[in-house]
């Protein structure tokens, strides 16, 4: 019965109004219309994007997007749905974990803990890879700790094996190389004491190298070794190198999982005590501790390589949320029971990150409303111009963040008070009901600054038989919001071709104002509207 009330509150919290707003360039557009042109072209072996091969995602989330597209229809919904469906499935496995662990009430905690907290909840919202893949590695992970705790140890080492090989499948080799050294750290850690067998390792590797050769083994038959080749080539390169402009300092998913992963990441600092008990660099005395050390050996893996990594995008330390809430959720279910106690600064902490959460949300309405008197201190002519959409906003909005930090007030009194089950679930059920109301309320309206106008442009050519192109900045969205066909003009890609060559029918082009100068006065160019930041552009 709990798992169903759990599926059904999971499925009210992700699938609705998922097709609210249209998908974000560029990650969410980027997979989706790798799916679009899997259905058009049907050629579901490769992934594409304009048709041609585009080698740096594998292809399981993608076929994910597309049977949903098939089913549902190709739009945001469809392309949002397969993360709502891992969702649901993350907090049942969640809440079956937690139970197994422990009980019945540290399965539930782990649940709420997990869609009370913004990002990790925020996720399953959209259409990026990471949900899915985390999902895979983090039971990959899991059933690799439990080899050591089941009577069959065989049959979790071939799960683990076909949950790494999906993790691969959905990103690449990064998932070894987060399992490997989470292994690896935790033999350190453990003082060279394992319950994993050769065998058993060999069984992960037979299972993960079957699962990936599905896919890779057909590939490279099919159509030989350059598109794996590419795909590899990639990866390195973006491990080692900024990709996109997407540097940062080496603290970056620090702040992020801090203020991101709210309310949980609070109570990672509640381990900040005496730790004369403590079982790392011991044998563990139970699963449970055991677990533990899994979870956070997970964690700092996860952190402190991808604060190494030179590319630093939100997402990237996404694999954390599991680890994270779960360390949250043991604290958390040791308060509600009463074995261990909560301080007045953890609890100020609370209250501090979460007001500023709240003057956040209150504060978006107010710059809406204000546009006017902050447009002319804003440095960037681009986002100066983002601001002039005709957006409508009310002071009356800033209730939500108001609302909010009232919440976040009472529950921080509830635990004062020491009343601290009834704070907490007052703490993540708040949470977990303003994200929603969140994205369905603003994210719309943000949307409307940083890309209506692009996107309402590319819709406006639904179903022309034209050439669609964004100058001097990168996007995937014209392919996908136009619903673009294959060219049978193979000279198309060329964008000098497309300004100056015989083209064989009509060009429409895009671009931002800050880059507009060298495009609005080519010889073969006229301008033919500009909204919000973006000018719009057509061959003559």
């Amino acid at each position: 019965m709990k798992y169903l009330l759990i599926a059904l509150v999971a499925a009210l919290l992700f699938i609705p109004f998922l097709g609210a707003v249209h998908l974000f360039d560029w990650d969410e557009i980027n997979f989706a219309e790798a799916a679009r042109e899997m259905i058009v072209s049907h050629n579901y072996s490769q992934v594409q994007i304009d048709f041609r091969p585009f080698w740096e995602k594998p292809p399981l989330f993608i076929w994910m997007q597309a049977g949903s597209m098939l089913l549902f229809g190709v739009n945001d919904f469809a392309a949002r749905l397969p993360n709502a469906i891992i969702g649901i499935a993350t907090l049942l496995t969640l809440f079956a974990i937690g139970k197994k662990l422990a009980d019945e009430k540290m399965g539930m905690w782990w649940a709420l803990v997990y869609a009370g907290s913004w990002l990790p909840h925020f996720y399953f919202k959209s259409g990026i890879i990471d949900p899915t893949f985390n999902y895979f590695i983090f039971l990959a992970i899991y059933f690799a700790y439990r080899i050591a705790y089941s009577n069959r140890s065989y049959r979790m080492a071939m799960l683990s094996g076909f949950f790494l090989g999906l993790a691969v499948l959905t990103k690449g080799p990064v998932a070894i190389l987060v399992s490997m050294l989470t292994l690896v750290v935790y033999w350190l850690w453990n003082k060279f004491r394992i319950g994993i067998r050769l065998a058993h390792l060999g069984l992960i590797a037979l299972f993960a190298s079957i699962t990936t050769l599905l896919w890779f083994g057909y590939e490279i038959i099919a159509h030989g070794w350059w598109f794996v080749n590419e795909f590899v080539t990639y990866q390195i390169r973006l491990l080692t190198t900024e990709d996109a402009g997407h540097g940062g300092p080496f603290f970056y998913h620090w702040v992020v999982l801090l203020i991101g992963c709210f309310p949980a990441s609070i109570f990672l600092f509640s381990y900040i005590r005496g730790r004369k008990k403590t079982i790392y660099g011991q044998p563990a005395a139970t699963e449970q501790k055991d677990f533990k050390v899994w979870m956070w050996i997970l964690f700092w893996v996860v952190l402190i390589l991808f604060s190494i990594v030179k590319t630093k995008i939100v997402h990237y330390s996404s694999l954390c949320y599991f680890p994270l809430s779960y360390l949250a959720a043991y604290q958390v279910y040791k308060l509600s029971s009463g074995k261990l106690r909560l301080r007045g600064w953890n609890i100020a902490l609370v209250c501090v990150v979460g007001i500023l959460l709240g003057i956040a949300i209150a504060l978006l309405p107010l710059v809406g409303v204000y546009k006017d008197m902050i447009i002319p201190y804003i440095g960037d002519k681009f986002a100066a111009a983002n601001l002039q959409a005709g957006v409508s906003w009310s002071a009356a909005e800033t209730g939500y963040g108001i609302a909010y930090m009232l919440l976040v007030i009472i529950s921080t009194v509830l635990l004062y008070k020491r009343k601290i089950t009834n704070g907490l679930v007052c703490l993540f059920v708040s949470t977990m009901v303003i994200i929603p109301v969140t994205v369905v309320h603003f994210v719309p309206k943000l949307e409307r600054y940083s890309q209506g106008a692009a996107i309402d442009f590319f819709i406006s050519l639904q179903g022309k038989d034209v050439y669609v192109k964004a100058l001097g900045y990168h996007s995937y969205a014209q392919h996908y919001y136009t619903r673009e066909q294959p060219h049978s003009n193979k000279n198309y890609p060329n964008t000098d071709w497309l300004l100056n060559g015989a083209i064989d029918k009509p060009a429409y082009f895009i671009c931002r104002i800050t880059d507009s100068g060298e495009f609005i006065h080519h010889p073969n160019l006229e301008v033919i509207g500009e909204k919000n930041g973006f000018v719009f552009l057509k061959r003559k």
